[in-house]
């Protein structure tokens, strides 16, 4: 059985059509890339699969379980990391660990919470508040956060966006340690290396329609001898170089 399992998804904002009949299927293990252009339809995926927005038509499950049906169940398989967090401003790690851990109804002591915190490397910053910790060292905080419950789906929203090269490095380690631990986990990002170091498998959305879907090579062997991707290449045809060819030189909004 499939983690995700998308079945001809339509989003409609009255008149706008922002998702036009998606279908996906996403296993344990795999990490895949939802690529797009800003307006692509992206951020409107998500917020059906995270049950924030109801499918205008079509199905989303999680774990066999309907999100639009069933969604509080639906909710309690998946973690979410965004690309910015507010938390509480008066509460070290530790205690904002264990406060979160209490909303998922995971219970964690001191000792737990510290240990948890050493899985994502902050064993050291556990005493500190959360606006005084780095950039990277905050969206690790992010996703241990999201990993508390052990969820079977974990979405990754431009989670490396604003990251220096190391605080994107560290966070890619963790990232790739979710597929050993099975996890199945969602990835938008802007960055075509981070895609194409990171993930399975890669769709590209475009005007609300997945106009192109395989692992990061098969989309550069599929496509590139296509006039607009030769067009947009320089050299040796890229992820990069195919996601413009297919989405335009400046994106569509």
């Amino acid at each position: 059985m499939n983690v995700l399992a998308i079945q001809d998804l339509t989003v409609r904002y009255g008149d706008v059509e922002a998702v036009r009949g998606i279908d996906l299927a996403i296993d344990a293990g795999e990490v895949f890339g939802l690529l797009g252009p800003n307006g692509a339809g992206k951020t409107s995926t998500l917020s059906v699969i995270e049950g924030l927005h109801p499918p205008s038509g079509g199905t989303v499950a999680v774990d066999g379980i309907d999100v639009a049906r069933r969604p509080r169940e639906a909710k309690a398989r998946i973690g979410v990391q965004l690309q910015t967090t507010s938390l509480q401003p008066d509460l070290d790690l530790r205690e904002l660990l264990r406060l979160y851990g209490a909303l998922y109804g995971v219970r964690l002591d001191r000792e737990t919470a510290t240990r948890a915190l050493a899985a994502f490397d902050l064993e050291t910053v556990a005493g500190r508040r959360a606006d005084t910790l780095s950039g990277g060292q905050r969206q690790r905080f992010a996703l241990a956060i999201a990993l508390l419950h052990d969820p079977a789906l974990v979405l990754l929203d431009e989670p490396t966006a604003g990251l220096d090269p190391q605080g994107r490095r560290a966070l890619w380690r963790h990232i790739e340690a979710l597929r050993e631990k099975r996890r199945a986990v969602v990835l938008t990002t802007h960055s075509m290396e981070e895609a194409a170091a990171l993930c399975d498998r890669i769709g590209i959305l475009d005007h609300g329609r997945m106009i192109a879907l395989g692992t990061p090579d098969e989309l550069v062997s599929t496509w590139r001898d296509d006039p607009a991707v030769q067009a947009a290449a320089h050299g040796i045809v890229t992820l990069e170089d195919v996601f413009v060819g297919l989405t335009g030189p400046r994106g569509k909004a």
